[in-house]
Formats: C-alpha cells, structure tokens, sequence
C-alpha cells in the first residue's frame, strides 16, 4: 500500500520518475537519496498557500512539481510519491496546528490561527518511520525568520515550536492520522467548515513570502 501509486501521491507520472532519478543518480542507498529528495523538494517548490482548494490537481504530487509551488499537502505526497519511486514505503501523516506567526491574510480567510489537516511524510528508513516536513522552502524561512526545518532520515523533522528570535511559531494540536493518499473528501469538508464567508476565488493570489516579510 505505500509503495503503490496512488491518485495524489501519483509516483508512476513519468516527470516524478525522472526528477526522482536526477536527484538521486549515483546515491547508493535509501537514506541517503531520502536526504537528498527531502532538500530538493524543500527548496525547489516554493511554499504558498494561495491556490483554489476546490481543485483537486493542487493536491497532486505531480502538480506541485509541474508548477513549482504548493502548500504543505502537495509538497508531503511529492515526497511520498518520489520515495516510492526507489522502492522506499512512505506515507502521509496529518495533524491540525496552530501557527502563531501565519499572516493577517491568512488568518481570515481560514478564521483562526488553527490549521487544519497540516501534511508531512513519513518514510520507512532503517526499520523504522520517521517523519520529514518538507514544506516550507528555505527563503520563506528566511523571510519569517523562523529556523528552516533539516533532515538526516534518522530523527523526525517537524515544524520547530519557537522561531530563532524565540517566539511561538508552531504547535501540534490534534493527530490526524496516516494515510496512503491524501484523504481528500475528508479534508474539503473540514475546510467548507472554516470560515463560510470567505471567497476562494479571493485569495488563490497572493505572495505568501512577501506578506510574512511585510509584517515581520
């Protein structure tokens, strides 16, 4: 089951093969192009939230590498979908959070600092899972302020509960559970709840890093 293709971790699109390849042509073993998957998909696909989620392609592994850009969900299957790739079992993990520095923008649209459904991978190396958040690139890390998030394929890399300057940035409230795809139907109908009177044609616009650099 997490070694198989599947709707949104889409590891059989032959763009996914051939950037799985590239990364990792000439790394002899599974921890080590894990790493070097894990960075590549951090910085190469730039972290925004505004896209139309009522559009199902923006979940796709296969959309945020054609695009260049994707929030947390796509970004965690891209992951999923290129580990799968080399014979590594992966698999989607999901929990609400509470993002103490997210921007003006963001807050209304979802009407709190609660983020629901917040993805990252786990991959199974050396016998065990450990989990890798690969969503937010390191120039937005840098335009936060907050510390960019490392993997070594040994320990769990999740979101840092404090920013360098030490303030609250991110804090796990509720485990969602894990899931060989992303659970769409699920995930829409949490977000139809959030905030009723917002407009989704309103917001797919925008420049995430630029906002969080304003109001930092």
């Amino acid at each position: 089951m997490y070694l198989l293709p599947a709707t949104y971790v889409d590891s059989d699109a032959e763009k996914i093969i051939a950037y799985t390849n590239d990364i990792t042509k000439g790394i002899d073993n599974d921890l080590e192009r894990a790493v070097a998957l894990y960075y590549r998909i951090r910085d190469d696909i730039a972290y925004t939230p505004y896209v139309d989620y009522s559009d199902p392609n923006v979940y796709r592994a296969s959309w945020t590498l054609e695009t260049g850009i994707g929030f947390c969900m796509p970004k965690a299957a891209l992951l999923a979908a290129c580990a799968r790739v080399l014979g590594i079992p992966a698999r989607l993990g999901f929990a609400d959070v509470k993002n103490h520095i997210t921007t003006k923008r963001m807050r209304e649209f979802v009407g709190s600092d609660i983020m629901p459904w917040h993805a990252y991978t786990e991959l199974f190396l050396e016998r065990k899972w450990i989990k890798a958040t690969p969503a937010f690139n390191l120039e937005l890390c840098q335009k936060f302020k907050i510390k960019p998030l490392e993997f070594d394929g040994r320990e769990d890399s999740i979101f840092h509960p404090f920013t360098e300057e030490g303030e609250k940035h991110m804090e796990y409230i509720r485990d969602r559970g894990i899931y060989a795809d992303v659970p769409l139907a699920m995930i829409l109908e949490t977000f139809k709840g959030l905030n009723p009177s917002a407009k989704i044609s309103d917001f797919v616009k925008g420049d995430f890093a630029a906002e969080g650099e304003a109001e930092s």
